[in-house]
């Protein structure tokens, strides 16, 4: 009896053991029933995600593309498109669009405008420099950063060879320049204009020519002269320099005078334009001009691009692939160069807006006539032919006003006696 309990005890346990682990199953399953289906969940809900951000960047793309079609520039080489004959923006009254800064009354700071003794030195010493002569006194040595005038015939062996010889026609070589080969320059120094001097040098290894990369050569050097700056006198400025209306100046202080003027001027005409342009105000901008000069703008920018190209190819260099590549580092994608079209052709517009309110209250006029009689005489019918051919009357009309305002402004304030 005792061994039958004993047995049903031990059989009781054993069933109850086998229902728990059957319990367990039953719970691990549902567990990873469970897990199975969060992790589908889960898989779903990133695929969605993923899904949408795939989506998201086609739509991005297709937007920034459409967008771009939207705002792209096509190029006109128009330059009067929207411009009245007499140089006027089509339509547009300036006073409805621009709150135009007091032109009139503005103070001018002496210091800001002055010339400065630096750049009418500079000035002056470049005149000079461009005035040199030829001097074939004997008593004068060729010194480091002499400009000499000679003649040389170089042979290898006592043969001449190619491109050795300036014929006769004098060459221009400045001492310490390096323009010539291994020392050749240093060999005339402390020599005399009419001496005849052998030079000898080495051709480098690498130099272009095989026929005398790496040989030794000897030039028979002929020296003509050494070129001299003159010195600022009466007599230079009366022999070679004139005004703006042709007239030799008489003396060198008057000379002096007048460079001191011309930087007076051209400060003066900077520091108006700055302050008109800083305190005016677009209110609107004429939405049919800005697109005018936009399109121009690019036209402008592709020929800019043909230029550098052609420059490019013969040196053998990388062609621009884009019109956005001639503008700054910060122009990287045309999306960039759009926008920066846009704000480049406002300011444009901006200019335009400025100077013909100034001419129209200023009650300014222009005799074009004139003006085209002017330029004929100056320059020729062709060029004249070509201008209008390349740029229209309205453009040209306008290129005047601009020039007719900045010399009434400069008569207005301009007081050139006070640079003497």
């Amino acid at each position: 009896m005792a061994k039958d309990k004993k047995k049903n005890a031990e059989a009781n346990k054993i069933e109850t053991a086998e229902i728990s682990k059957s319990k367990a199953k039953r719970e691990e399953r549902k567990k990873e029933v469970a897990k199975g289906r969060r992790h589908k969940r889960t898989v779903r809900i990133t695929g969605i995600v993923i899904a949408a951000a795939i989506i998201a960047v086609i739509a991005f793309a297709a937007g920034k593309s459409i967008y771009l079609s939207i705002i792209r520039t096509t190029s006109n080489s128009d330059y009067s498109a929207g411009l009245t004959a007499d140089g006027k923006i089509d339509g547009v009254n300036v006073k409805d669009v621009l709150t135009l800064a007091d032109y009139a009354n503005i103070n001018v700071p002496a210091e800001e405008v002055a010339a400065t003794d630096e750049e009418v030195e500079a000035d002056i010493n470049a005149t000079l420099e461009s005035h040199k002569e030829l001097n074939t006194d004997a008593s004068l040595e060729i010194a480091d950063g002499d400009e000499v005038n000679i003649d040389y015939v170089g042979t290898i062996d006592g043969v001449e060879f190619e491109g050795g010889n300036s014929n006769g026609a004098g060459y221009d070589l400045t001492i310490g320049s390096g323009s010539f080969v291994d020392d050749f320059e240093q060999q005339l120094i402390g020599h005399k204009p009419g001496e005849n001097v052998t030079v000898e040098v080495t051709f480098p290894e690498g130099y272009d020519g095989e026929d005398v990369a790496g040989k030794d050569a000897s030039f028979a050097v002929t020296i003509n002269g050494i070129k001299t700056t003159p010195e600022l006198t009466d007599e230079f400025v009366a022999e070679n320099l004139t005004n703006d209306d042709g007239e030799s100046y008489t003396s060198a202080e008057e000379y002096r005078t007048s460079v001191k003027n011309r930087f007076y001027e051209q400060h003066l005409e900077e520091y108006l334009t700055n302050y008109i342009m800083d305190n005016s105000a677009v209110k609107s901008y004429p939405s049919e001009y800005l697109k005018t000069i936009q399109a121009v703008t690019k036209y402008d920018d592709e020929n800019m691009m043909e230029y550098y190209n052609q420059m490019f190819s013969s040196y053998g260099m990388e062609a621009y692939q884009n019109v956005w590549d001639t503008r700054t580092d910060d122009i990287k994608d045309e999306l960039s160069y759009e926008k920066e079209l846009r704000e480049r052709a406002k300011e444009t517009v901006k200019t335009a807006l400025v100077y013909q309110a100034i001419y129209e209250d200023a009650g300014l006029s222009i005799d074009m006539d004139a003006v085209i009689a002017e330029m004929t005489e100056e320059n020729g019918e062709e060029y004249v032919a070509n201008m209008k051919q390349n740029y229209g009357d309205g453009y040209m009309a306008q290129a005047e006003i601009k020039d007719t305002v900045t010399d009434y402004l400069n008569n207005l304030y301009n007081t050139a006696g006070n640079q003497e």
